[in-house]
Formats: C-alpha cells, sequence, structure tokens
C-alpha cells in the first residue's frame, strides 16, 4: 500500500499558495474566509495523516543523514 502522505503535502502547499494570491485581488470577504478556513481544516488533516503514517524504517538518529555522512561532517 502506497503511502500518500507526501501527496496530501504537496496539495496543501498549492492550496495555501493558490489562497494567497487570491487575497491580492477583489474577491468576497466571505469566499476568502471560508478558503480560509477550509485550509486550516486541511492542514490539520494532513499533519494528522502524516503523523499517524504507516511508513517503518530502519534508520535512526546514529544513521545521521543519507547525503552526508558523519565522516564528512568532521572533516
Amino acid at each position: 500500500m502506497k503511502s500518500r502522505s507526501i501527496e496530501l503535502v504537496w496539495i496543501a502547499t498549492i492550496f495555501i499558495i493558490i489562497f494567497t494570491v487570491l487575497t491580492y485581488y477583489s474577491i468576497n470577504t466571505a469566499v476568502l474566509l471560508s478558503l480560509g478556513i477550509t485550509g486550516q481544516v486541511f492542514i490539520i488533516y494532513m499533519v494528522y495523516k502524516v503523523l499517524t503514517d504507516s511508513v517503518k524504517t530502519n534508520k535512526t538518529f546514529k544513521d545521521w543523514y543519507e547525503d552526508r555522512p558523519v565522516k564528512t561532517l568532521e572533516e
């Protein structure tokens, strides 16, 4: 089963960017208010889904970062 968390993050990011752009135009206040509340609910849902995602990993904090091993940090 594929995780959908990253897709939720992208959708929420795009929604917030669109909402921010729409605030610069003369759009009805009720529409902006409803979009703002919808965005906040969507972000709370996104955070819940990311935190409760069933992705398992064998990595620990001792593994550090995959793209920069601990040995290169000491140099």
